[in-house]
């Protein structure tokens, strides 16, 4: 998810925080400290956390091709699945995604979202017994393969909805503006959220209730379109609503919110960026789902998300999605209202340096991963440490 692409005098000469970014670091002084707890260090580009049902482990997806599991606070030396030799690492490549299929603890699948040696997308499916700490690396099976045009944008996110079904977002297959315009392309995967029932049929079957599933040059697997980069997405099982972090071009980031049963909808790249026409001239935005939220690059560079918070250790968070920015390493969080983006905080939190993701474990609770190698617990200020 690296910004390599982007200049960092670039960004700088965008100019000042916008009016918005003012705003929230005027009520940040009035904001809780939340604490960052480290759970875990000496990790190598640690791009992902998450834990199937009921599972006190938390898995850490490296990208250079392992999955790491810290068992009762200690990060074990041996991975959970090493597939080094299969990944292509580098940039905005690697091991990038993985999800736990809902009946994990009975049929010990998973699945993983990387890049191969060439750069091109993989989604695999792997297995493990439920409580074993390692995995069958012979038992993968191909689930999707997609031919990546540019080393970037490459999405990699794969996360189970409520409704079963195995969600992967797409980038738009990279270099800058969406060249081959994918993003708009029903007839192409990238750019775009795919939707596959993975127990339907093997590898994967198209669900009948797709969008566009009949419709003559269009994918059956699309469930939403127009996005860039789509690197981190989150189901609030609760609310009954998908966020999608949506990394910008040049000028803005996004979140995306819809309900979960929302298909067919346009997210609008690369006609727009975030709110904004794209390019020069004006834009059509008819028939355009648009972000609830977007913030300059006086802000930051790229957005991370994130997760709506339904743990208990930090009650101030309860029903907020929480995100940050690559570069700019702060915490910020805000409230759907079912229109828009409401109660919108700035908390203030050591410096965690480069943030590269956001993961959830069974419980609930949300963890930030950093370039330096550390895994962090968000928690109250004042609770103890554990």
């Amino acid at each position: 998810m690296r910004r390599g692409w982007l200049a960092v005098a670039a960004l700088a000469a965008l100019g000042a925080v916008s009016a918005g970014g003012l705003k929230l670091r005027e009520r940040m002084q009035a904001q809780p400290r939340i604490s960052l707890r480290p759970v875990a260090e000496g990790l190598v580009a640690p791009l992902f956390l998450t834990a199937p049902a009921g599972d006190p482990r938390l898995f850490v997806v490296e990208q250079p091709g392992r999955i790491r599991v810290i068992r009762d606070g200690r990060l074990l030396p041996a991975p959970f699945l090493d597939i080094t030799d299969k990944v292509g690492y580098g940039g905005e490549r690697g091991l990038l995604g993985l999800a736990f299929h809902p009946r994990f603890a009975t049929n010990g699948r998973f699945y993983v979202d990387y890049t191969n040696r060439h750069g091109d997308t993989r989604v695999e499916r792997y297995t493990a017994g439920p409580s074993a700490d390692t995995a069958d690396r012979a038992s993968a099976q191909q689930v999707l393969f997609v031919a990546q045009p540019y080393p970037n944008h490459n999405g990699g996110d794969v996360l189970f909805g409520p409704d079963g079904m195995l969600y992967i977002g797409m980038g738009d297959g990279g270099s800058g503006g969406d060249p081959r315009g994918n993003g708009q392309n029903l007839g192409a995967l990238l750019g775009k959220l795919l939707r596959l029932d993975v127990d339907g049929a093997e590898p994967y079957a198209s669900p009948p209730d797709n969008p566009f599933v009949g419709r003559p040059g269009a994918r059956p697997e699309i469930w939403a379109y127009g996005l860039r980069n789509p690197w981190r997405m989150a189901f609030d099982r609760t609310a009954g609503l998908l966020y999608i972090a949506d990394v910008g071009q040049n000028l803005w980031e996004e979140v995306d919110v819809a309900p979960a049963a929302a298909k067919g909808l346009n997210y609008g790249w690369n006609r727009m960026e975030g709110t904004h026409c794209y390019g020069i001239g004006l834009c059509s935005r008819e028939g355009l789902t648009l972000p609830v939220l977007e913030y300059g690059h006086g802000d930051g560079c790229a957005i991370v998300g994130g997760g709506v918070y339904r743990g208990h250790a930090v009650p101030a968070l309860t029903g907020q999605y929480v995100y940050s920015d690559y570069c700019s390493g702060w915490l910020r969080s805000f409230r759907y209202d079912g229109a828009a983006a409401v109660d919108r905080r700035a908390w203030r939190i050591p410096s965690p340096g480069e943030v590269l993701s956001f993961g959830e474990d069974a419980a609930g609770e949300l963890y930030l991963l950093a370039a330096n190698g550390t895994v962090y617990r968000l928690a109250a200020a004042s609770a103890p440490a554990r």
